[in-house]
């Protein structure tokens, strides 16, 4: 056999050979310890993952609304027992003739008592308009429900670990779970920036529905997280 012949044989085992390395572990791809990110069981569980922890958010977010409602309402029922207070001292007071001690003040008593009937009136108004004891019992109710979501989608996070689960159930599931929390969310009350930011604070996170691994890890019980099992993984 020719020599060039044995040597264009080697060189195209030695290509060959690289090329199927080049297959097997793509530059900068994750290691043998690691899932593909085009397993449809991975690509599955991150996507609940982030479902998760949108719920998560989102929970917590009501939650501090309803806690800011409810100092609303601590604090307009303690300025309507002052002003009741104030009315009644001044009608007291109207009750005074000219001639006691307190009787030269009568009219400037009275005036007073009439300006805070009147702020009152407005006051009790608002309170029936505003109702912030409503809307505080109307986010507690959101949360719970949220909750309930946020409760199945961890179990969903669970069961998406178990082959025994075929993906077409888990895909079920998970579809059910969104148009649940589609209903809620069509009913919730609105939620604002500031109430995010104290949801934010809660869950020890900055950024802005975007979530990482370590942070969805710190989120989910240590049972749960993927640091864990691929630190156990690449031990073993």
């Amino acid at each position: 056999m020719p020599v060039w012949t044995t040597s264009m044989r080697s060189w195209r085992a030695v290509f060959r050979a690289k090329r199927m390395d080049r297959r097997a572990v793509p530059i900068g791809g994750p290691s043998l310890a690691t899932p593909s990110q085009f397993d449809p069981r991975y690509q599955l569980e991150s996507q609940v993952r982030e479902c998760y922890g949108r719920c998560a958010y989102t929970h917590k977010t009501h939650e501090k609304m309803a806690e800011r409602f409810d100092g609303y309402q601590w604090w307009l029922k303690w300025g309507n027992i002052v002003l009741s207070a104030l009315i009644t001292g001044g009608a007291v007071g109207a009750l005074f003739d000219a001639t006691s001690p307190f009787g030269k003040y009568a009219g400037y008593v009275g005036i007073a008592t009439a300006a805070l009937a009147i702020l009152s009136l407005i006051f009790n108004s608002c309170i029936k308009e505003f109702d912030p004891g409503a809307l505080a019992q109307k986010h507690r109710e959101t949360a719970s429900s949220i909750w309930n979501v946020r409760e199945s989608y961890l179990s969903l996070i669970t069961d998406t670990l178990d082959e025994e689960f075929p993906l077409d159930a888990l895909r079920e599931r998970r579809d059910a779970l969104q148009e649940k929390l589609h209903e809620i969310y069509s009913t919730a009350p609105f939620t604002d920036g500031t109430a995010y930011g104290k949801a934010q604070d809660g869950i020890k996170n900055k950024e802005d529905l975007t979530f990482s691994e370590k942070e969805l890890d710190l989120m989910l019980p240590s049972t749960l997280r993927r640091a864990g099992r691929l630190a156990i993984t690449d031990a073993s």
